[in-house]
């Protein structure tokens, strides 16, 4: 395992951890804001470097577009999204999978915070191939 590959698998850990962490202690049926707080105070006490609402460009035929906003960068390595409602938008992972293509990092986890936790990991390889997701929770 490369040691970028094996940073990235330690901090999907630890934001894995903190999912749970959080959803076991506030459960289902807050907005998403709150989530996001405190996951950020959870990853901060388990002593990761956590950034929100991180502006990343978005490129149209090689030239600057837009920007969009990621929830978190986590350890500058993992790009969170958080959602909160009953079911999981279609939309959701493919969503995240294109916020993790509009940067340079090749890892994301889509955390769900539903009637039962949910999260799914997205990888992006930067050769231009589709991401991989694979889920995971309860």
């Amino acid at each position: 395992m490369r040691e970028d590959e094996l940073l990235a698998s330690v901090s999907t850990g630890a934001v894995i951890g903190a999912f749970f962490e959080v959803y076991n202690v506030l459960g289902y049926g807050f907005m998403e804001h709150v989530y996001l707080a405190a996951l950020v105070r959870e990853l901060k006490a388990r002593g990761h470097r956590v950034t929100r609402e991180v502006l990343v460009t978005i490129h149209y035929k090689g030239e600057p577009l837009t920007r969009q906003r990621l929830d978190l960068v986590v350890d500058d390595r993992v790009v969170v999204e958080v959602k909160s409602s009953p079911v999981l938008p279609p939309t959701a992972r493919r969503q995240t999978l294109n916020y993790l293509r509009a940067t340079s990092l090749e890892v994301a986890l889509l955390l769900h915070f539903g009637p039962a936790p949910r999260f799914y990991r997205l990888v992006s390889s930067k050769a231009g191939q589709e991401g991989r997701v694979s889920g995971g929770g309860e």
